[in-house]
């Protein structure tokens, strides 16, 4: 297990891209499954996850071949079927979340997929009953075998269908897609996701001959085809990254320009952060953070204190959520966390109250925050990331606090941030990874 020992109170300046979006690379390269021939896919962040799921893909027998230092190449011109049904393959994908994003593309080209239970994040239960339901819908047959935690699933002829999905999931709609491409007739997708990330993959599946409408609403209509062609695809820079960095420039009183963003790509969280005070300037694909020696959170209108909280696109993504309580702990005034989605992504904010935030935990969805105003820093801690959201967000709070910090665990940081120590120290950070 590694950790980072952080020097606090050092101000960053400098310049700082975001790598490729982390959701987006695990549905578009979990897509190349749908046809044969070579599909490449650009900026590709190098990160655990995507890692895990392209060794997991080499292993499944699809051809992988790295052509740039964020591009690859994939053909899944023959898998190894047999593989999925090993132990080996199950355990795999007890470590993945991402994993789960196999099924869709393996059910709709090959009519069968075997997927053990993903695992991921300790953020509290979540379901895949949308998956699973609105594939049944689409004639698929599910067996779910307890003493190898191991998911089964074969359909002799997928048809399309009307379909109302109990919440908009983004992997759910995702696999459901990748399922519906291929299936007989038109499927309809009401409550989609309409996130960036979905958006892209349709926008892929559609240069591989897919026939998708409605994209970027949350009604889809899809004409399933006999099959798919191989393309090329560019990922979204990580709009998490951009948010993260926001947030970092303004809790350290830093002046950092985030440089392409792909801004029209990035929804409400610029003017969600300038709510909470802070002072967003955009310069055409760029954002630039001035140094702040204070920001302040706005009121209500009524003059009830502000309240943040999650919601499907285009509301607040819920990644965003835990980097935004800990950026109003140094706001002037108070500001309400309120996190829909997840019921232990608040409990972290004890290590916060240990640095001296003045939090109150109301209850597993909801925080208040009391902002310091700059009036005095964060003390330096101990800590260790519980999941990569949190991590991110101690990382933040130990790079505003006075004194040495250590935060471990920083395997679950390194799932969605690439080299972030090694990025962060470029602009000024004293940040030093030990095993």
């Amino acid at each position: 297990m590694a950790s980072f020992i952080i020097e606090g109170g050092h101000k960053l300046h400098g310049e700082i891209t975001p790598m490729g979006a982390k959701n987006e690379a695990l549905e578009v390269i979990s897509a190349i499954l749908l046809t044969d021939e070579p599909v490449t896919i650009k900026n590709v962040p190098n990160i655990l996850d995507v890692n895990n799921l392209i060794n997991l893909l080499s292993k499944m027998g699809v051809k992988v071949k790295q052509i740039g230092s964020h591009d690859w190449t994939f053909q899944a011109d023959n898998l190894d079927m047999e593989y999925l049904g090993s132990q080996e393959f199950v355990q795999r994908c007890s470590s993945l979340r991402g994993s789960i994003l196999t099924l869709g593309p393996l059910l709709g080209r090959f009519h069968k997929a075997c997927v053990g239970k993903p695992g991921g994040d300790k953020i509290g239960r979540r379901r895949l009953d949308t998956h699973f339901l609105a594939i049944q819908e689409l004639g698929a047959k599910f067996n779910y075998s307890t003493e190898r935690g191991v998911y089964e699933i074969d359909a002799n002829e997928l048809k399309g269908t009307y379909l109302l999905l109990d919440e908009a999931s983004v992997t759910g709609t995702a696999n459901i897609i990748m399922t519906a491409v291929l299936a007989k007739g038109n499927t309809t997708i009401y409550n989609a996701a309409c996130e960036p990330y979905i958006q892209q993959l349709c926008r892929m599946l559609n240069s591989m001959g897919a026939k998708i409408e409605g994209i970027g609403s949350n009604l889809l209509s899809i004409e399933g085809v006999q099959s798919l062609r191989g393309t090329e695809h560019t990922i979204l820079p990580d709009m998490i990254e951009v948010g993260s960095f926001i947030g970092m420039a303004a809790m350290t009183g830093s002046d950092v320009t985030i440089k392409n963003v792909s801004y029209e790509n990035l929804g409400i969280i610029p003017k969600m952060f300038s709510r909470l005070g802070i002072h967003i300037e955009r310069i055409g694909d760029d954002i630039h953070i001035p140094e702040h020696q204070h920001y302040e959170a706005a009121s209500f209108m009524d003059g009830s204190i502000l309240s943040l909280a999650d919601a499907p696109w285009p509301g607040l993504t819920p990644d965003l959520l835990s980097i935004m309580l800990v950026v109003a702990t140094q706001a002037k005034g108070s500001v309400l966390i309120h996190q829909k989605m997840f019921e232990s992504r608040l409990f972290f904010v004890d290590k916060l109250i240990d640095m001296g935030a003045q939090i109150i935990l109301c209850d597993p969805h909801r925080a208040v925050v009391i902002g310091h105003d700059n009036r005095f820093k964060l003390r330096a801690a101990k800590m260790s990331s519980p999941d990569i959201r949190a991590g991110i967000a101690l990382l933040i709070a130990a790079l505003s606090a006075d004194g040495m910090s250590m935060i471990s665990n920083i395997e679950q940081i390194d799932r969605g941030y690439e080299d972030i120590e090694g990025r962060l120290n470029a602009l000024g950070a004293v940040i030093k990874r030990i095993q």
